[in-house]
């Protein structure tokens, strides 16, 4: 079994859009514990609205290669679109932050809000 922490963000309709990913999450691993969200400016493109941020901790018995995928389509189903810019706005970015125990995620070490987080469901 896999312990993971991923880190959420969303800023169209985030309420609506970070609840119904956490039911689609629970449906395919076992969610152990959701920080508090976290409202945050964007990064790079700053004329959009802000984001909500937290983590999510879960347990899975996929590997990491396989959970991200699945990531990103829970992210497609969300209605995630791929064709903007980078940084620009987003239903719903579900990244790995921390994998058994690891930091993955070179975004931890910039992004304040991601370690709040993290240590929230730690």
């Amino acid at each position: 079994m896999n312990t993971c922490i991923i880190g959420i963000g969303s800023n169209i309709n985030p309420e609506t859009n970070i609840a119904d990913m956490l039911d689609i999450l629970r449906t395919k691993v076992e969610v152990i514990k959701v920080s508090p969200m976290i409202i945050t400016k964007p990064i790079g493109i700053k004329d959009q609205p802000d984001y909500t941020n937290g983590a999510v901790k879960i347990e899975t018995e996929l590997e990491q290669d396989d959970l991200n995928r699945m990531l990103k389509s829970i992210e497609d189903e969300l209605g995630r679109d791929r064709s903007g810019l980078k940084f620009g706005p987003r239903t719903m970015d579900l990244d790995i932050v921390m994998w058994n125990g690891e930091i993955v995620d070179p975004d931890y070490y910039t992004r304040d809000f991601l370690e709040k987080s993290v240590k929230a469901v730690l």
